[in-house]
């Protein structure tokens, strides 16, 4: 969840989300130089987001993508807290009304 903290490595799943990107491709996506967004590629590939892989004929580009892994299992928990606040909000909302 920190990795996703910051708009600009939302922005770069956003772009992956698509399709697997080379390095210079999301460095103007996102509108950062290189070497900012390295930092954020580091933080991603930490929190175990994204990979990045080197296409055989040049090991100078760098190819990024998504693990669906942990994003599977950040939907999964997403959609587990939405039913518990489903669930939740109507008792909430009649204590709420019981108060005034």
């Amino acid at each position: 969840m920190a990795a996703l903290a910051d708009p600009h490595r939302r922005r770069v799943i956003e772009l992956l989300r698509d399709r697997p990107r080379r390095a210079g491709e999301l460095a103007a996506g996102v509108g950062l130089n290189p070497s900012a967004l390295s930092r954020h590629l580091r933080t991603l590939k930490a929190g175990g987001l994204i990979e990045e892989a080197h296409p055989e004929f040049d090991a100078r580009i760098r190819i990024y993508t998504l693990k669906p892994g942990p994003m599977a299992t950040l939907k999964a928990w997403l959609e587990q807290t939405e039913r518990v606040w489903t669930e939740q909000l109507p008792a909430f909302e009649a204590h709420l009304e019981r108060g005034r």
